[in-house]
């Protein structure tokens, strides 16, 4: 790998921003948090424009209860209007995004209460716990289900395809590309 070429400025304020899209068709608007050009490929760091938002549903009883994360596609098409109503009654807006469902609108404020700490575990990788915070619950077919936004901040690393469009990277390929953002942050913020 050649030395990277980092840009002086980040151009977020001219480009606004992008369009990723995943094999459903399905976008997703994001921001251009920083980019760097390694070997004359142009690399970029997203921010989607909405609030990501995950949807959990609760099983067993007591201190037993565990919330188990919803991925399934077909569970989430049956709950998505149901989710979609309880979320208006606080004016946001659920969608159907692409890598991510996402809410529009202004997030309420941040109370310790309704915080909730997702343990990852992954034996191949050393995770830090995830905070997310309750935005609504709700019941559907005698289930109860709860929806929450992280509050770190999700992001994409996609590269420029010649044609101007953004690919996500292969995790082999974030994790080549890696270092070299962490290096051109480290010196931003120096």
């Amino acid at each position: 790998m050649s030395p990277s070429q980092f840009p002086e400025e980040n151009d977020n304020a001219q480009v606004g921003s992008i369009i990723l899209m995943d094999e459903q068709e399905r976008s997703l608007e994001c921001y251009i948090e920083h980019s760097l050009i390694v070997d004359e490929q142009e690399y970029v760091l997203l921010l989607p424009v909405d609030s990501p938002v995950e949807i959990f549903a609760w099983q067993g009883d007591g201190e037993e209860e565990e919330a188990i994360l919803v991925e399934d596609d077909h569970i989430i098409n049956q709950i998505f209007g149901t989710a979609q109503a309880v979320l208006a009654e606080q004016n946001l807006l659920l969608k159907n995004t692409a890598y991510a469902l996402t809410v529009a609108g202004e997030l309420p404020p941040v109370e310790e209460s309704e915080l909730f700490t997702l343990e990852i575990e992954d034996e191949n990788a050393d995770l830090e716990p995830e905070q997310l915070q309750l935005l609504t619950s709700f019941y559907f077919e005698d289930r109860e289900y709860a929806i929450y936004t992280p509050l770190d901040p999700l992001l994409f690393f996609a590269r420029t395809s010649k044609t101007g469009n953004h690919e996500l990277l292969s995790p082999e390929e974030f994790r080549k590309v890696q270092p070299l953002l962490e290096e051109h942050l480290f010196n931003e913020v120096e």
